[in-house]
């Protein structure tokens, strides 16, 4: 079939596995042509590995450190009639150039939240990797039923304490407009918590710590955003701020629970960046489109895949990581430092509907939508026919 975008609201419905093959190609391509990731991670479980940071980051290990990659995703499997998600084709690919490397890659396509995901987690790293040094969590999901009660929790996208009020874009309309956010209650705090907290990455640690595969100085990171004055009233002052306040938590009671192991847990904050998350949150296209304009006129503008190479080669891997005073890693730095932010708030206050497209760079934004989903990316011939199944 030819395979066109088919766009709905904030999400792309279809994916191209061509698309989607070159997109992995060239997260390797750039990984490896920077020096490598040494010392480096051997053996690493990525939850949550088939797309934005945590694709990118489970390149950067194989690719810059030669590691063995176990990944967790929950992808749509492709038909004949159908194509199969993004996260689908991106596995497939990065797979396949694994496999051409050399390196070791499996990946486990399950509800990563259920206690059978973990156990079969578990089973695959005692067969074939013998234990983990590096566990990287970057789920983003709506929904997450817990392993336990089976009862299943909704997060939602509020503010806390009072109505906000702001700007935002409707990529769907392409039109800038006020919106107003209504407060969320107590039990929607709660239930956010409980989606985006730290409560499963504790789940994790806890069943692979008790199933003896954590190494020796083994290391963790769980992935956020924390944004500055523009983001703070949808991520810091909002349900997502208060769930991401919850992975501070985790990450020091999991430093506290296994230091038998000398485990390092670590929250590390990176740049706003076209996701699939992202793009469904009031506020963020039209900050991004923004941001993008302003960091590629300073030279600092950078996608997942640099981002997770510095992580790695800044932060985890550093001899001696810079963090701030809540222990976190920062790699968004270039994004909230001052004087960008001052010109992205000068902008802010004077971009309209009439002078949006000449102030912010929306059409790298709307080229990073359409790249997440396999569409637009130069050497891929869009008119050809192409078999949507791709096994991995």
């Amino acid at each position: 079939m030819v395979i066109k975008p088919k766009i709905r609201g904030f999400i792309c419905t279809n994916a191209h596995p061509v698309g989607c093959a070159e997109n992995v190609k060239q997260q390797i391509e750039f990984v490896k042509s920077q020096p490598k990731v040494s010392p480096g991670p051997k053996n690493v479980l990525v939850i949550g590995s088939s797309t934005g940071y945590g694709l990118a980051s489970r390149i950067t290990a194989a690719f810059g450190a030669g590691a063995s990659t176990l990944g967790v995703c929950f992808e749509k499997e492709p038909t004949e009639r159908k194509t199969g998600t993004a996260g689908w084709y991106n596995t497939a690919a990065f797979h396949t150039e694994a496999k051409a490397a050399g390196l070791y890659a499996d990946t486990i396509n399950g509800d990563a939240f259920s206690n059978e995901c973990k156990a079969e987690v578990i089973e695959r790293i005692k067969a074939n990797m013998g234990s983990i040094d590096l566990v990287v969590y970057s789920l983003a999901s709506p929904k997450r039923k817990d392993p336990e009660t089976g009862e299943v929790y909704s997060s939602t996208l509020k503010p806390v304490g009072k109505a906000y009020t702001t700007k935002t874009y409707d990529t769907d309309k392409d039109l800038v407009h006020d919106i107003t956010l209504e407060p969320a209650n107590d039990e929607e705090i709660a239930n956010t918590v409980k989606v985006m907290g730290g409560e499963d990455w504790e789940l994790w640690l806890k069943a692979l710590h008790e199933a003896g595969v954590l190494a020796d100085n083994c290391q963790t990171t769980a992935y956020t955003y924390i944004g500055k004055k523009l983001t703070w009233p949808i991520y810091g002052h909002a349900t997502i701020g208060r769930a991401k306040e919850d992975l501070d938590r985790a990450a020091t009671a999991l430093r506290e629970n296994y230091q038998d192991v000398n485990l390092k847990a670590y929250v590390s904050s990176l740049k706003a960046l076209v996701t699939q998350a992202s793009s469904a949150i009031p506020v963020m296209p039209l900050y991004i489109s923004l941001i993008y304009g302003v960091m590629k006129q300073e030279g600092t503008h950078e996608g997942c895949i640099e981002q997770a190479y510095r992580l790695f080669t800044e932060g985890l891997y550093a001899s001696n990581p810079t963090l701030d005073d809540g222990g976190r890693l920062h790699m968004d730095g270039h994004e909230t430092n001052e004087q960008t932010q001052a010109r992205v708030e000068a902008l802010w206050d004077q971009v309209t509907q009439e002078n949006f497209h000449e102030l912010a760079d929306y059409e790298e934004y709307h080229k990073d939508f359409l790249r997440l989903f396999g569409f637009g990316l130069n050497g891929v011939d869009y008119d050809a026919d192409v078999d949507p199944v791709v096994n991995w």
